[in-house]
């Protein structure tokens, strides 16, 4: 036979198979077959309503495919019914695998059902493997084609279901920041986290390109004292913004979104996150009773910043913590030295309410510590050495084990201190004490 023979044998051949499989009978039997195929090997789609939607989009994918088989030309349209199950697929939250899988499958049970079909009927060798090449040609073209057209659906779909659940997660923190109380349990169902526990929030964002001053003798330490709890302007109520569309900003979310993950793993607890700008990130992790700050990370890796507030319970701790973490953010951009990567508010509480007033903070620096607000090197070891000697309740020894030096430097220090203080230390102890938390923070200036 030749092959023009052949072409004209195989075009009937394939012109008979189409006209019997198009009857409805038939036809429902190849889809049904098709879908069990699919279905059986991604039990995702067993739901009803999934596989109700796989079911149209197979049937109306098999009449254009059908259709096609019988003609010269090579596009292959994709129906609505296709469009309408890849959007289905991405508003269940399954993954684009999943969709690019059910067409590898449906190909693979097309191949099988027109395999069984040839052997059934017994046609020629060469007539049938020209009909299976023609076949998986115009298969693999369909496969091709659709996933092409349907991929760019699933990602729109996708996206704005993203959307609008982030949206709507950020409406709901937006009020509760503002004051609202709405019923714990719904809205905590919304939000996918729950509100009744108890909360540690955090504050995430990436460096700035400044310069930092290094601390005389390194860490800080813990500041503050007996002074009373934030209890207002920290809010930061307005509707955090949306992340940028652009790939780097969406590399940084998602380091960001991977710390929250570790922090809350390291916490014990669940995690709700809200974009709060370009490259920053609000978030709120559930602890149980007696989870502290101690069970934090020391540090992060760059160029990731972190800052939290204590923890605290029910609707009005997710403000309380949320306030603190703004606040030691607040604190972290403005100080003069590097105060680490993760910053938790009890450090700086006093730092950060002493300098809600710029100007009373500088006078405050400069009448308690006189000379000790001097610039320079030998100021800032005195006034380290005294902020580590009443951090140790007045004890040289433990200022020296702190300090890593010896208890006789120590001792020479405070003699010193108290000779240019021109008063006991033990004087105004405590007001030293909150001059030397924000120093410590802010700096001294340079015409002290």
């Amino acid at each position: 036979m030749t092959r023009a023979q052949t072409a004209v044998v195989v075009r009937q051949w394939i012109a008979d198979f189409v006209a019997e499989t198009l009857r409805t009978e038939t036809l429902d039997q190849v889809v049904d077959r098709l879908d069990t195929a699919i279905v059986g090997r991604l039990p995702e789609l067993t739901d009803r309503d999934m596989r109700r939607d796989l079911a149209a989009s197979t049937r109306a994918h098999a009449l254009v495919m059908l259709g096609g088989l019988t003609q010269d030309r090579m596009d292959y349209p994709v129906p609505p019914e296709a469009y309408a199950f890849a959007r289905t697929v991405a508003r269940r939250g399954h993954d684009l695998r999943l969709l690019l899988r059910v067409y590898h499958l449906g190909q693979e049970a097309v191949l099988e059902y027109m395999t069984e079909t040839l052997e059934k009927r017994h046609p020629p060798p060469d007539i049938e493997r020209a009909v299976l090449l023609r076949l998986f040609e115009r298969s693999s073209l369909w496969v091709s084609s659709s996933v092409e057209a349907l991929t760019g659906t699933y990602m729109q779909e996708r996206e704005r279901g993203l959307r609008a659940a982030l949206n709507q997660r950020t409406e709901i923190v937006r009020s509760l920041l503002a004051g609202a109380n709405p019923d714990l349990e719904s809205t905590s169902a919304r939000l996918g986290y729950r509100l009744s526990g108890r909360h540690i929030a955090c504050v995430l964002w990436t460096d700035e390109q400044q310069p930092r001053v290094a601390v005389p003798g390194g860490d800080i330490g813990t500041l503050g004292g007996g002074v009373a709890r934030l209890v207002g302007d920290a809010v930061v109520a307005g509707r955090p913004a949306q992340p940028a569309a652009d790939p780097g900003d969406a590399e940084i979310f998602g380091t960001l979104e991977r710390v929250v993950a570790r922090l809350a793993t390291a916490l014990g607890g669940g995690a709700l996150t809200i974009p709060s700008g370009a490259t920053a990130l609000w978030a709120w992790i559930g602890v149980e009773a007696g989870t502290g700050l101690d069970r934090l990370p020391a540090t992060v890796e760059p160029p990731v910043r972190i800052a939290v507030g204590g923890p605290a319970a029910q609707v009005a701790g997710f403000r309380e913590s949320h306030r603190e973490a703004v606040a030691a953010r607040q604190v972290a951009e403005r100080a003069v030295v590097d105060l680490g990567r993760v910053l938790c508010y009890p450090q700086v509480e006093v730092a950060y309410l002493a300098g809600a007033d710029e100007a009373a903070m500088r006078a405050l620096i400069e009448r308690e510590l006189g000379a000790l607000a001097r610039p320079g090197v030998n100021a800032a070891r005195l006034r380290e050495t005294l902020h580590a000697y009443l951090r140790c309740r007045r004890s040289p020894d433990a200022a020296a084990k702190e300090l890593g030096v010896h208890r006789n430097t120590v001792r020479y220090r405070l003699r010193r201190i108290t000779e240019l203080l021109g008063r006991p230390i033990e004087e105004r102890s405590l007001h030293l004490e909150i001059a030397l938390d924000c120093a410590a923070v802010y700096g001294v200036r340079e015409h002290a």
